[in-house]
């Protein structure tokens, strides 16, 4: 083969990427033409896997590597005289290799390296686009994407045939998305053999992966795994130290404000000392979220405004704008301010953040959990994984030795996980199941993924497709679908999107999508403050959006004629709505289940949703106090904010009623409410929205109604409901041992055989209970009866008997077991002087169970129980006489129990 760096032929137009100025200094070019090798090799052309540690160029080299081979045979298949004057191949544009990282200011700072070091113009060779920006054009060779610009690309042309080569960086972050591409790619291979498709990773299972990508997961015969390329590591020597804090890092609330005091001063203290030794030596912090990015770089400044005047402290976390994330990652320039950035796991794998030496790492990171019984989703909290805090380790090492200070235990770091959660088992996975349906998969079938997709999270998506009208009952993507899957938003924000502009503007409709699909978070809680502080201009984040709301209108604008109302929601505002009104009326159309509210009562806000979850409010939210809200994201939570709930609101708009009825108008609901309680059947008209009650009004039950009322109490608490008498009790304690000590025909009348067979012996009961009887008059002893057989129930009194006569004459109830009692026997409990004489024990159902006696005292206290009265009079009861005659004196104690007569009388009486 030829050597990928020794091609310099064809037109300039055509001029190969100088891989030797490129790859110098760079570890992975050593691995070059190892890889290069690979995919040229028989078996699976054209698919690696490379396993390459942080910064060893993996992502700088191998994009380049891929563009040589693709432009050396453009150049073979055009002839070297044949270029055309555009660059261009047949089509006006040469095959692209295209590049996806995780995040768009990895995708911004790859692109802008590469071209640096390519000695071209950004957007000319080396391109990048991600959402909302693109700097790219048709003589673009590689084009770095985030995974859902491909993703859409794929959609679009789902034989991908602008590119000849993809590259998935940072595979072992498991996004969503990069798994998704993995298998839909995997199955564009199968067409398209001459696709190069390359999967890097920091942190990878190989052989796994190289069995996916090479077909052997999917093939009957096992197929050819991928060959899986490694590299030396590029780490320097890295020293370890340990800080942990003697505050929690983590409380109900989230993360202590002690913690991240411990983690801000542990970072100040030890740059300081970095720094006076090497005044060239940036610091990096890792710490889970924007809001601690801020809180921790504000101390920072504090802490060493003084001693360094001229230092910088910057923050990177995906909420602020590209300029502040690419002045970040930019490293500083020659001659410049000393630099500590402040990043949440940005900054973790797929950036090279240049001149750290000094890495600070709070433990911590921001996960996906989904909570099912609740359904819905949300980042969480959590210790990060040994993988993560070895990548962030790594950081500090990069460029020369460097020193990584952990603010915690080594013991939490030894029970972190090992990788981090796949996002596929934690995300909500509507988004993901439109892609699947509209790429012919639906639910995933058939699709090589790195994991499947969890069964209930998938069912609840579908059947959010299946209400938007986004799929058919093939499971399919039907056009309306199609159509949905265009816009760069969460299905219901996409849906919400068209019947919103229909409903309140095209205008409005947008800046709500744009609002909610976008990174920023809104202050407490409060979606209509971050709107307003976007539509001034000065956020940070105002410009990104007002090109999002741009690209939604024109969307909506294109699409909406092709796409009727879903069905669930309202054309319109019931009435003209301010504009604060309108975004609430977009929200709850995107999330009608999320429409809430306010819980009456003192103490924190709590609001109930549509779907039956409850949840808080941030503390001091402006949101407090509306009765209605439209609820954009809720999520787990602990603590003050979540008011005892387990959840809480993280954004919401203010909502009129009429607007929420109108936007959730399918949840509407109007029933008779009957229920059967303290013995009588009682029913309210109930108007509900979801699980919130609306009204509620006293009304008639109807005999159905009370049927089904019945019915359920007697499903819920047994017949108990209804109540037993002592005579029907009796009745059924008799039968129950007659059914266990002879069988047919004697019935079961344990609960659950009486409550199914209730039409055989208590319907006429049922139905006067169902038209306003009350349980009082009604005696479960008569409807028992019916269940008696014939002719065999003229023995019953015979078989079990409700008296005994005793030898002293007197009849004692004879006390049955429990109807649930399968070992229980018949008790007569009686007085020891009223059987003297008694040999034979007495024998029910025919003889086949003996009465168990209890023989009492005078004083009816237990003396003995026993079955076998021969064996006691022979026996135990001389040591019962020796202790008792000398306590009643009054009573009969003879000798001879055999002879003496039986009495219940004193013996001055007898």
């Amino acid at each position: 083969m030829k050597s990928p760096i020794a091609s310099r032929n064809a037109a300039l137009a055509y001029r190969p990427f100088d891989l030797d100025a490129i790859g110098a200094g760079l570890v992975f070019g050593e691995s070059l033409r190892e890889l290069a090798e690979a995919l040229d090799a028989g078996g699976s052309a054209g698919t690696a896997v490379v396993q390459a540690p942080p910064g060893t160029g993996k992502t700088t080299l191998v994009p380049p590597l891929l563009a040589n081979a693709l432009l050396a045979g453009t150049v073979r298949a055009n002839g070297a005289s044949s270029v055309p004057a555009n660059g261009g191949g047949t089509g006006g544009e040469r095959p692209r290799v295209m590049v996806t990282q995780p995040r768009r200011v990895a995708a911004r700072s790859a692109a802008r390296r590469l071209a640096a070091l390519d000695g071209s113009r950004l957007g000319e060779r080396v391109g990048y686009t991600v959402r909302g920006e693109s700097q790219a054009g048709p003589g673009t060779i590689i084009e770095f994407v985030t995974p859902g610009i491909l993703l859409r690309r794929l959609l679009a042309d789902p034989g991908l045939e602008t590119a000849g080569a993809v590259i998935l960086d940072e595979v072992h972050e498991r996004g969503l998305e990069t798994d998704l591409l993995l298998g839909m790619l995997i199955e564009v291979r199968e067409l398209r053999e001459d696709l190069t498709l390359v999967a890097m990773s920091a942190t990878l299972d190989a052989p796994r992966f190289a069995a996916l990508i090479g077909g052997g997961a999917g093939k009957p015969d096992g197929g050819a795994a991928a060959p899986v390329v490694d590299c030396p590591s590029a780490l320097h020597p890295l020293e370890v130290n340990w800080a942990p804090a003697a505050a929690p890092r983590l409380d109900g609330r989230g993360v202590t404000r002690a913690f991240l005091d411990h983690v801000a001063d542990t970072a100040a203290a030890s740059y300081t000392d970095a720094h006076a030794a090497d005044p060239d030596i940036d610091a990096l912090v890792f710490v889970p979220g924007a809001w601690e990015v801020a809180y921790v770089a504000s101390r920072l400044r504090a802490r060493l405004s003084s001693g360094m005047a001229d230092l910088e402290v910057l923050e990177l976390h995906g909420q602020a704008s590209p300029a502040e994330q690419d002045r970040a990652v930019s490293g500083r320039e020659p001659g410049g301010s000393p630099r500590i950035v402040v990043s949440t796991d940005l900054a973790e794998s797929s950036l090279t953040v240049p001149g750290v030496r000094l890495v600070i790492d709070s433990g911590l990171s921001r996960e996906l959990r989904r909570d099912a019984n609740r359904g819905m989703s949300g980042l969480v909290t959590v210790s990060c994984s040994r993988a993560s805090a070895e990548q962030r380790a790594g950081r500090a090492a990069r460029q020369g030795p460097g020193r990584v200070v952990r603010c915690y235990e080594h013991k939490a770091y030894a029970a972190a996980p090992a990788h981090p959660t796949p996002e596929i088992a934690a995300a909500d996975l509507t988004g993901a199941a439109l892609v699947l349906a509209c790429w012919g998969s639906p639910g995933g079938r058939g699709l090589a993924l790195p994991d499947v997709p969890p069964r209930a999270a998938m069912d609840d998506a579908i059947e959010v497709l299946r209400e938007l009208g986004a799929i058919g009952p093939d499971g399919l993507a039907t056009d309306t679908g199609k159509t949905l899957a265009k816009i760069p938003a969460d299905p219901r924000l996409a849906r919400a999107l068209l019947d919103g502009a229909a409903a309140v503007g095209t205008a409005a409709a947008a800046e709500a999508v744009a609002l909610v699909a976008g990174d920023q978070r809104a202050p407490g809680a409060d979606l209509t403050r971050l709107l307003a502080a976007l539509r001034t201009g000065k956020d940070p984040a105002a410009r990104r959006w007002a090109e999002d709301v741009r690209r939604m209108e024109a969307i909506a604008r294109r699409e909406g004629s092709a796409v009727g109302h879903s069905g669930t929601a309202a054309p319109g505002l019931p009435s003209p709505a301010d504009p604060a009104e309108a975004l609430g009326f977009v929200v709850a159309l995107a999330f009608p289940d999320r429409v809430a509210r306010r819980v009456p009562g003192t103490g924190p806000e709590r609001y109930l949703l549509t779907s039956g979850t409850r949840a808080g409010l941030p503390t001091g939210s402006p949101l407090a106090g509306h009765d209605w809200l439209a609820v954009a994201e809720v999520s787990r939570a602990e603590g003050r904010d979540a008011a005892g709930t387990g959840a809480v609101i993280r954004s919401a708009a203010p909502l009129a009623a009429d607007a929420a009825e109108a936007a959730a108008s399918h949840l509407l609901s109007d029933t008779v409410q009957a229920e059967f309680k303290q013995g009588r059947v009682t029913a309210r008209r109930e108007r509900r929205l979801g699980a919130i009650l609306l009204s509620t009004t006293p009304v008639r039950p109807s005999v159905d109604d009370g049927r089904a009322a019945v019915a359920r109490a007697l499903a819920e608490e047994g017949l108990g409901t209804i109540g037993w008498s002592d005579a029907a009790d009796a009745l059924r304690r008799r039968l129950a041992l007659l059914h266990r000590a002879v069988g047919d025909p004697w019935p079961d009348v344990s609960e659950p055989a009486l409550l199914a067979r209730l039409d055989t012996w208590l319907s006429p009961e049922l139905e006067a209970i169902a038209g306003g009887a009350s349980t009082s008059t009604i005696d479960l002893a008569e409807p028992l009866r019916r269940l008696v057989p014939w002719p065999e129930g003229a023995r019953l009194a015979e078989l079990v008997p409700e008296w005994l006569e005793v030898p002293s004459g007197s009849r004692v109830r004879i006390d049955y077991p429990d109807a649930a009692d399968d070992g229980g026997r018949p008790v007569v409990a009686v007085k020891l002087q009223e059987c003297f004489g008694w040999a034979a024990t007495p024998r029910l159902v025919g003889g086949r169970v003996p009465v168990l006696f209890h023989l009492l005292s005078p004083a009816r206290r237990p003396l003995a129980v026993t079955d076998d009265l021969a064996s006691f009079w022979s026996g135990a009861y001389a040591q019962v006489r020796a202790e008792m005659r000398g306590r009643y004196p009054k009573h009969p104690w003879p000798e001879d129990p055999w002879t003496a007569p039986a009495t219940a009388r004193t013996k001055r009486t007898m």
